[in-house]
């Protein structure tokens, strides 16, 4: 009997991040699904980020406690305090997401089918442990054994390599913004199917951009609010169709 197919789903990181962590849990860049895979840049990443103090107010983005906060989670990130990556961030998409809220069932299979793309961490799937951290992919970090180039850049390739075999058989939902797109390069032939998904204006047809973020998270939440009928690509995009906002209509395109 063959495998049954699954849905994993691509979201952005946030800014927003709970802090602290689990007790007695320690972040290292060989932890979870993708840490054999992605394991070796994250730990070149820590130990630069460690060695520049955290980073700069211009690396990061953020000033005053923001700032404060960023480099002291950012300068001891091996051996800090995890939470799963579905509670750790807590930005516009996952408060609307708001998988605690979900039956135990479609939390669980979401948590499992969630993949998140990080400057940080690569890829790191929705229940894998998670450190606080700040960095966004637009980032250029200089460091030992980092070239000179956005974190988006530096992941792009090892990103879809780990992505797509882990994803290979299955089909990928792609809910990623415009900036974080480009990281994950879909491979068809490991792929069951892969289908962008982007929100834009009923009003005038114009990506929705950062006002969209809140659909986008109950768009999700809308997939995830089944575990039923979500093995082919045509009960997808009849579930994605499902979904309506009374500012924002979904297009979707199908690789």
């Amino acid at each position: 009997m063959p495998a049954q197919i699954n849905m994993f789903v691509l979201l952005p990181p946030s800014e927003g991040k709970e802090d602290g962590g689990q007790p007695r849990t320690k972040w290292l860049p060989t932890q979870g699904v993708f840490g054999k895979a992605l394991g070796a840049h994250r730990k070149t990443i820590a130990a630069a980020l460690c060695d520049a103090g955290g980073g700069s107010a211009t690396l990061l983005g953020v000033s005053g406690k923001h700032l404060a906060r960023a480099q002291a989670a950012n300068s001891s990130l091996v051996g800090s305090p995890t939470l799963v990556a579905c509670e750790r961030y807590s930005g516009v998409v996952w408060s609307h997401l708001d998988l605690p809220t979900l039956t135990a069932a479609q939390h669980s299979f979401a948590r499992d089918h969630i993949v998140v793309v990080s400057g940080l961490l690569g890829a790191v799937l929705g229940s894998d442990p998670t450190p606080d951290y700040k960095l966004k992919m637009s980032a250029r970090l200089e460091g030992k054994g980092l070239p000179l180039q956005t974190m988006s850049k530096l992941w792009r390739e090892p990103v879809s390599t780990a992505v797509n075999n882990f994803c290979a058989g299955h089909i990928v939902v792609d809910v990623l913004p415009q900036d974080h797109r480009g990281i994950f390069l879909p491979d068809s032939s490991q792929l069951k199917g892969y289908v962008a998904v982007d929100l834009v204006t009923k009003l005038n047809g114009k990506a929705g951009g950062h006002d969209a973020k809140a659909a986008k998270g109950l768009l999700v939440r809308h997939l995830f609010s089944t575990t039923k009928n979500l093995h082919s690509m045509d009960h997808i995009l009849e579930r994605i169709k499902s979904f309506s906002h009374p500012q924002f209509k979904v297009v979707t395109k199908v690789n």
